[in-house]
């Protein structure tokens, strides 16, 4: 079993230390063969951003990924610029607070910075919501891996938040995918 998972949006939406909880959680915690790389605009903040982490039970032979079989958008223009690189059966998950179109078939709209910031008040943790959400979603990690890492990567005093977030995020997919199923069962009634 191998899977790619990109993280995509502006600098600033925390989604390089999401990518390294992804692949903390997965090589030291789950014992998988991971490849985590990142990329960034010259700018620190705003613009484009990205981390991509690959997971395998078998060697990783090539570290640039040719598809993705996940897409975490946490914005339209990232959906835009890297849908298109999704695999047949690939799911896009994004950040309903700033995805308002999507045309890939298969997908979750989870307004993650919306619930950073009325359920814990801190927009900045919205990386981590999102991390929450792919995790229970599509079990690339186990969800007490995904913990530990965030306890190893996260500053002592964000601890407590970040650990919400990620709660939060397993709360919001459960709702997303319990709401995506009465859709289909409700569609299929026809």
């Amino acid at each position: 079993m191998m899977v790619v998972v990109r993280f995509a949006g502006y600098g600033g939406q925390g989604l390089l230390t999401a990518g390294l909880i992804l692949a903390d959680a997965a090589a030291v915690y789950d014992k998988k063969k991971v490849i985590q790389t990142q990329s960034y605009g010259a700018e620190a903040r705003g613009g484009a951003s990205r981390s991509d982490v690959i997971i395998s039970d078998e060697d990783i032979v090539f570290p640039k990924p040719d598809h993705l079989d996940i897409l975490v958008a946490m914005n339209q223009l990232s959906v835009d610029k890297y849908s298109s690189a999704l695999a047949e059966g690939g799911t896009l998950i994004a950040d309903a607070t700033f995805v308002t179109t999507v045309t890939f078939p298969d997908f979750y709209l989870i307004p993650f910075t919306d619930i950073a910031r009325e359920k814990l008040g801190r927009e900045i943790v919205a990386n981590v919501v999102a991390l929450g959400a792919l995790v229970e979603l599509k079990g690339v990690v186990s969800k007490k891996a995904a913990a530990r890492a965030l306890e190893q990567r996260i500053p002592q005093a964000a601890l407590d938040v970040n650990r919400k977030a990620l709660e939060e995020g397993f709360k919001a997919a459960r709702k997303a995918a319990a709401a995506r199923e009465k859709a289909v069962a409700d569609y299929d009634i026809v």
